[in-house]
C-alpha cells in the first residue's frame, strides 16, 4: 500500500465480542503502512474477540476508554462483531470518544456491525454508508443513506459490510487516514448532534 502513515496514531475501539479478523487484518495493514495503533476499550487489561462461530483470542488493552484522549489520535477504527458494538453503544464514555473524532473531522473506519455504535453516537444522519446487511433498517431509521457496496467513503467515514470486504476496506481506510482531517462530520447542517 503506497500511502505512508508514519507519525499517525490510530485508536481501535472495541469491547468483548469484536470480530477478530476485523481487528487483526486492518491493524496489520495500518502498522505495515507505518501507523502506530492502540487498542482502546472500556474493558480492563484484556479484551476477548469472537472468531466467526466462537470465542477467539484475547488482546491486550493499551488504553482504557476512560483514560483515552481523542487528541492523541489521528484516526479511529471500529471493528464489528455483534456483541462488541451492542456493548459500546450503551457506554457513554465510548460514545463520547467516537463523537470527538467526528467533531474534529478526523477519519473513521467502521466495518460490519460497527455502525451500530455510530447510530448511538448520533453521527450517521445525512451520511451515505454501508454495513452488515441486517443493520440497514436501523441506519436508515437514524437518517443515513444505506447502500449495499463493498466499501463506501463519505467525508472521511469509511464503511464496509463484512470480513470478505476487508481488502478493499483496508485500502480505502489507509487512503483516508493518510489524507487526514476533513470538514467536521457532526457539525454539518441538517445532521443531528446528540446532546
Amino acid at each position: 500500500m503506497a500511502q505512508n502513515l508514519s507519525g499517525k496514531r490510530v485508536a481501535i475501539l472495541v469491547e468483548n465480542g469484536f470480530e477478530q479478523e476485523e481487528l487483526t487484518r486492518p491493524r496489520t495493514a495500518l502498522e505495515e503502512a507505518g501507523a502506530e495503533t492502540d487498542i482502546v476499550s472500556p474493558v480492563g487489561d484484556q479484551v476477548k474477540s469472537w472468531n466467526h462461530t466462537g470465542w477467539g483470542d484475547q488482546f491486550t488493552v493499551d488504553v482504557l476508554v476512560s483514560d483515552a484522549d481523542p487528541d492523541d489520535y489521528d484516526a479511529l477504527l471500529l471493528p464489528g462483531g455483534v456483541m462488541n458494538p451492542d456493548k459500546l453503544r450503551r457506554n457513554e464514555e465510548a460514545l463520547d470518544f467516537v463523537r470527538s473524532f467526528f467533531e474534529a473531522g478526523k477519519p473513521v473506519a467502521a466495518i460490519c456491525h460497527a455502525p451500530w455504535t455510530l447510530i448511538d453516537a448520533g453521527v450517521v444522519e445525512g451520511r451515505r454508508l454501508t454495513s452488515y446487511e441486517s443493520l440497514q433498517t436501523d441506519l436508515m431509521n437514524a437518517g443515513a443513506e444505506w447502500v449495499n457496496e463493498k466499501v463506501v467513503v463519505d467525508s472521511g467515514l469509511v464503511t464496509s459490510r463484512k470480513p470478505d470486504d476487508i481488502p478493499v476496506f483496508n485500502r480505502k481506510m489507509i487512503e483516508e487516514f493518510a489524507e487526514g482531517r476533513h470538514e467536521p462530520m457532526a457539525a454539518s447542517g441538517g445532521r443531528r448532534q446528540r446532546a
